[in-house]
């Protein structure tokens, strides 16, 4: 999945000659945490965040007793200048590396050296929620199989007997064997014993719902 499928395009900015109280008005008007920085129309100059904000203010501290020049500050002496960047045509999964190694909460979209869009950790959160299919009613089961060629296709068959819809499938390395993997797959039914059933008689070994006192 590409970054300008998730992205939004209606993004909320300011120039360097905004001031702080700018920032922190729009920030709490508009429900936001991070805020581009423009020249030109749409050249991308600089960001500044709440967290910015957070240390320009003197939230929790001795309020000095010339409150105003902190609010008439101008962005251009606080934003944060040459912020992280993303491509629209960059991987979701590659861009969600660049949020957790440079622990940034946000990250502008540029192209030909314009913004055109904006994603934040939010985004990125909400996009796996949907990618695995948790906000969808439905069943998880844990299977532990083989790590070998094929093995993906075989527990298939189980679901396509029982015609059951498959919402996601998220496969992770077994600490325990590294020999094997675990299949995390989401389905689309309430009630997954048939099922579970299947994946057993066909030797699958079945880790999730364990149901106690029942066989399962």
């Amino acid at each position: 999945m590409l970054i300008e499928e998730i992205m939004k395009t209606d993004v909320i900015t300011l120039t360097p000659s905004h001031t702080v109280k700018d920032a922190a008005d729009l920030m709490r008007e508009r429900h936001i945490r991070h805020l581009p920085i423009i020249e030109d129309g749409s050249r991308l100059v600089g960001i500044i965040t709440d967290r910015d904000l957070k240390e320009i203010l003197p939230y929790g501290r001795q309020i000095p007793a010339d409150m105003q020049a902190v609010y008439d500050m101008p962005l251009a002496e606080c934003m944060v200048t040459e912020p992280i960047t993303g491509h629209p045509m960059d991987f979701v999964e590659e861009s969600a590396l660049v949020f957790y190694h440079n622990q940034i909460g946000c990250l502008p979209i540029v192209s030909n050296d314009e913004l055109i869009g904006i994603i934040t950790e939010t985004d990125l959160l909400y996009k796996y929620i949907e990618l695995t299919g948790a906000h969808q009613p439905g069943s998880q089961i844990e299977v532990r199989v083989p790590n070998v060629p094929g093995i993906l296709y075989e527990v298939s068959k189980v679901f396509h007997e029982f015609q059951t819809n498959v919402q996601s499938v998220l496969v992770y390395p077994d600490k325990e064997n590294d020999a094997n993997k675990i299949l995390v797959i989401r389905i689309k039914t309430m009630n997954p014993i048939a099922i579970i059933e299947g994946l057993k008689e066909r030797g699958f070994d079945v880790l999730w719902p364990n149901f106690p006192g029942t066989g399962l």
